[in-house]
């Protein structure tokens, strides 16, 4: 598909006449605007007949599926990879803020903690991938005349999870009700006993072991576990490790996002387009085992546009969403003499910036690391690295600048 605009805008049909497109553009009645997906925008006033475009958005927690259909026929699919780092950069930040803080201002008086949340506060990771879910429809706005969007939001239920025979105000009374912190908790819950030598050590001094990092796992009791200090301390060490019974329990922080994430996601498309709607992962199963199509995440989108028996060419963008820039001024390890090594790069180097798009050999690469000294890491949408890493700038011809995903194309079955 080539993907039009008009002279002032505005999404039209798209269109299969390459020869037409290939003459308009070295007449000079249209320009090149964007080469994933390929869009032109026409130089001369046009008509403006469009057709009933249904968008389909198979929301999730790591991966969205898109889907833009007529009756007829599919006109733009697409499967995005959402960003998993936010946590764990946030832990990494905190922690450096606790040491900086602990360097600079130790003797500091506590101050009255006077910050407010607003009632849509998000947390971070919620946040960003709330915000990718609306950034990609908006993209299939830019380039499609989309009249309807119906989004699929599973609604989960994570205390039934748990407790399948909860009910009424057992809701109230979570699994930590009378404990006064978390530790008392883990530490009642596993008995006082050390959980991996169950008290051969004699040692009566008990610890409560993060089984996961706290950066990644958190504070949560599925992620603690009782250790004596003897093997809290040798586990550490190296020299003992945990017995294979000792594992973190189910993790729900993907349900989780996707009970926060449903109404915030839907809120914000009903604020931006006139006509969006729900629906649920069992309606979108069902239409899918019924047409006998496989298990993906742009079949799904497709099934939930309302055509599901459009006919495709095979085409699917593939969108991974990455990071824009790297806020962390220095790297954490001190070198010699207390020398903090810079941990950013230049905005450009040699004129390139990180995941662009570039030209080598006649073959589409992106660029996933930069030298001062000019030679790059450059791989192909698999990931395959070309020559170890280490290509020179010279022999690059850059195709599209990175807007904060890196974009490729494949043809599906």
């Amino acid at each position: 598909m080539v993907y039009v605009i008009s002279k002032d805008r505005h999404p039209l049909m798209p269109t299969m006449r390459y020869g037409k497109v290939r003459r308009m553009l070295k007449s000079g009645l249209a320009k090149v605007i964007n080469r994933y997906p390929f869009t032109i925008q026409l130089l001369y006033n046009a008509t403006d007949y469009t057709q009933d475009v249904l968008l389909g958005v198979d929301a999730g927690s790591k991966n969205i599926g898109l889907s833009a259909t007529t009756i007829k026929k599919v006109l733009f699919e697409a499967k995005v990879t959402l960003r998993n780092d936010i946590v764990e950069l946030i832990g990494t930040r905190r922690e450096q803020r606790r040491t900086r803080r602990n360097r600079k201002t130790r003797y500091r008086k506590p101050r009255f903690d006077n910050r407010k949340r607003s009632n849509k506060w998000l947390a971070p990771s919620v946040r960003q991938k709330m915000e990718s879910h609306i950034n990609m429809v908006q993209k299939v706005h830019k380039i499609l005349p989309v009249s309807r969007i119906k989004v699929e939001t599973a609604s989960f239920d994570i205390k039934k999870i748990k407790a399948p025979n909860i009910q009424g105000t057992d809701y109230q009374n979570g699994e930590q009700t009378g404990f006064w912190n978390t530790r008392e908790y883990v530490l009642w819950r596993d008995g006082h006993v050390c959980q991996c030598c169950k008290g051969k050590s004699k040692d009566k001094i008990l610890n409560v072991h993060h089984i996961e990092s706290r950066k990644t796992g958190g504070d949560s009791p599925d992620n603690l576990v009782t250790l004596c200090e003897y093997c809290h301390k040798q586990y550490h060490m190296g020299k003992i490790k945990l017995p294979k019974t000792i594992r973190r329990g189910m993790s729900f922080r993907d349900a989780s996002f996707m009970g926060i994430m449903r109404w915030a996601v839907y809120d914000r498309l009903k604020g931006l387009y006139p006509d969006v709607s729900l629906t649920y992962g069992y309606i979108t199963k069902n239409t899918r085992i019924r047409n006998n199509l496989p298990k993906d995440h742009h079949i799904d989108a497709r099934c939930i546009s309302g055509n599901p028996t459009a006919e495709s060419d095979g085409t699917v963008y593939i969108y991974k969403k990455v990071r824009c820039h790297n806020r962390q001024i220095h790297k954490c390890k001190i070198l010699k003499g207390n020398i903090r090594k810079r941990n950013q790069a230049p905005y450009k180097v040699h004129g390139f910036r990180l995941y662009d798009k570039v030209l080598y050999n006649n073959e589409l690469y992106t660029i996933y690391g930069r030298r001062a000294s000019g030679f790059f890491d450059i791989r192909k949408p698999d990931g395959t690295k070309v020559n170890n890493g280490s290509i020179s700038c010279k022999k690059l011809k850059l195709v599209a600048m990175q807007h904060g995903y890196i974009v490729d194309m494949t043809a599906s079955a």
